[in-house]
């Protein structure tokens, strides 16, 4: 069952629109959302600027969580196939799972065997696995 907001209890003010008047983050249950207006925006033929409103969200995501939303960023910034994706994510695991030099790996070490990523199945043949790494 959803939980219905106390009207009387909330902190904001029917009298003030939080996107125009409000720089203060509103805390949600996952994180935080704030707002801002801007007028950086340039037209650059007639040089007038534009005023428009701006809605930032932050969420608290665990490191599973994080890899997950990375990983599909990845996926449409390279135009990735579901094969491809289902071996980027597994490296990216991998990868995670390695000591860190400076904030990142030095070398990551994949062994294919027994139908199998370093010793984990992960649910595709091995020539599934070649040609998702060759896509890569």
């Amino acid at each position: 069952m959803e939980k219905i907001t106390n009207l009387k209890k909330l902190k904001l003010s029917p009298k003030v629109n939080p996107l125009i008047e409000s720089s203060t983050p509103i805390k949600t249950k996952n994180g935080l959302v704030a707002t801002k207006m801007g007028n950086d925006l340039l037209d650059p033929e007639t040089g007038e600027q534009h005023t428009h409103a701006l809605i930032h969200t932050i969420k608290t995501i665990d490191d599973a969580n994080f890899v997950k939303v990375f990983a599909e960023g990845v996926k449409k910034a390279f135009e990735l196939n579901r094969t491809e994706m289902r071996v980027f994510q597994k490296v990216l695991e991998i990868y995670e799972k390695e000591k860190m030099t400076g904030g990142y790996a030095d070398s990551i070490t994949l062994c294919w065997f027994d139908d199998g990523l370093n010793g984990e199945k992960i649910g595709m043949s091995d020539r599934t696995f070649q040609n998702g790494l060759k896509g890569l």
